[in-house]
């Protein structure tokens, strides 16, 4: 059999297996390594062990559980509801300035977490039956808060950025500060439309009534202080890494044990609290690396067959496409993916290929790695089965329906599909400050 249509059944074979509902890390680790012993006898069983070697050996993957724990300290004490009284506060007089405030409160849990689920799960737990009773529409807000939490793949600490790391031999570094500017773009655009919109319908977003905002200057600057605790922990742990005082793994742990202690001194820090961050931290911790180590036999095993040099040249000889076509029809498919997988099983479903094909085409692969982020970020809220409309639906109160939240979205992925156009026409957003950083 050629060595074409054996790496179309292997994918067949796991995308059938995918589909049958299998575990993302089983159907791919399985498919591989069953590969590897039938196309080289025993000598394929090396492919996966030496694929978990490689994974124990890499020393970045050590921040994984370091920020999944942060994340879940400041989450589970509570830390996230003085956000929300920071910004009610403070952005109540505007219209739309709850709203607005929202995405404020998501871009400081993806500072916190660097998971969507987190975000999504605080902002319809504390942001939504808040807005809901102070007068805005239902349409706008569900928009929001699916808007607002997808930005936890691609604001540091992205754990999602973790993977394509390791999958695409990047630094973890670059690619977070590569994911900075294009994710404060994309909330600000967010706040734009939200601010323009509501100016145009104030019924859509009203300021708080004249009463609620009869707040002291003294209660104001507490708030303030209570609710900027994520960013100076985000500060305390980033600043000594940009300054190269410590190295990842260690800013990485001065996170988690500055959020540790944060919650200690505020008198959150209780056993159950502790408890379940732990069990979270392991159960998730766990789940990316059995996925990484998956995706990486897979991986060797279609770099051993040649498949990647042969679709290359598929695209390029064959079909005589240019680079900048293939790279937008690689896209294409991750929103096709979108509405049926989440983001870790498109990239190790796709990495093996897409990633030595856009080295090979000449493009940076830490843009491309904020491309494929930005992507799964617009395929989560793509209808009819996005990631995110059925988290929303799950955790959404019964008076919003799942048409109200199709009808929702659409503006806000035309929002984001722009930002993903800027990255794409404008490639120093995402390679500035990676490069200013690490250039000094």
């Amino acid at each position: 059999m050629p060595y074409e249509m054996i790496a179309i059944v292997m994918f067949g074979s796991m995308m059938l297996m995918l589909f049958t509902g299998q575990r993302v890390f089983g159907a791919i680790g399985f498919v591989g390594a069953l590969a590897g012993v039938l196309l080289w006898g025993t000598g394929g069983v090396d492919i996966p062990f030496s694929s978990a070697m490689k994974l124990m050996k890499w020393y970045p993957l050590l921040t994984l559980p370091m920020f999944i724990f942060m994340g879940y300290v400041l989450s589970e004490s509570r830390i996230a509801d003085d956000l929300y009284r920071m910004f009610h506060v403070w952005m109540g007089p505007v219209r739309g300035g709850l709203a607005i405030g929202t995405i404020g409160l998501m871009v400081l849990i993806s500072a916190m977490n660097g998971l969507s689920v987190a975000g999504m799960a605080i902002g319809a737990t504390i942001a939504l039956p808040e807005l809901l009773r102070r007068g805005y529409d239902k349409i706008m807000v569900t928009g929001v808060i699916q808007a607002g939490s997808s930005l936890g793949i691609l604001v540091p600490p992205s754990v999602v950025l973790v993977l394509y790391a390791m999958i695409a031999r990047q630094p973890v570094g670059q690619l977070w500060l590569a994911g900075v500017l294009p994710g404060l773009m994309m909330a600000m655009l967010f706040i734009i439309y939200i601010y323009v919109r509501c100016r145009l319908q104030p019924s859509l977003g009203p300021a708080l009534p004249e009463a609620e905002r009869d707040v002291s200057w003294t209660e104001k600057l507490r708030l303030l202080r209570a609710g900027l605790l994520p960013l100076v922990i985000f500060a305390v742990m980033m600043v000594p890494f940009v300054k190269g005082w410590t190295s990842l793994v260690e800013s990485s742990a001065v996170g988690a044990m500055t959020a540790l202690l944060a919650a200690t001194l505020k008198g959150r820090m209780t056993r159950r609290v502790f408890e379940v961050s732990v069990r979270q931290t392991l159960a998730i911790s766990c789940m990316f690396m059995w996925i990484i180590l998956a995706a990486l036999a897979f991986g060797a095993i279609f770099d051993g067959l040649g498949a990647v040099k042969a679709i290359e040249d598929l695209f390029t000889e064959r079909l005589g496409l240019s680079p900048w076509m293939i790279l937008i029809l690689m896209q294409l498919s991750f929103i096709v993916m979108g509405t049926f997988l989440d983001d870790t099983a498109m990239l190790v479903i796709v990495a093996p290929l897409y990633v030595p094909l856009v080295e090979a085409m000449g493009f940076d692969l830490i843009w491309y790695g904020v491309l494929y982020t930005i992507t799964t970020q617009i395929a989560y809220m793509t209808p009819p089965f996005g990631y995110n409309l059925f988290l929303m639906r799950a955790m959404a109160p019964p008076q919003i329906g799942l048409r109200d939240i199709y009808r929702s979205i659409l503006p806000f992925v035309l929002v984001m599909t722009f930002a993903l156009s800027l990255v794409m026409l404008f490639p120093q957003i995402a390679l500035w400050l990676p490069g200013y950083i690490y250039g000094h």
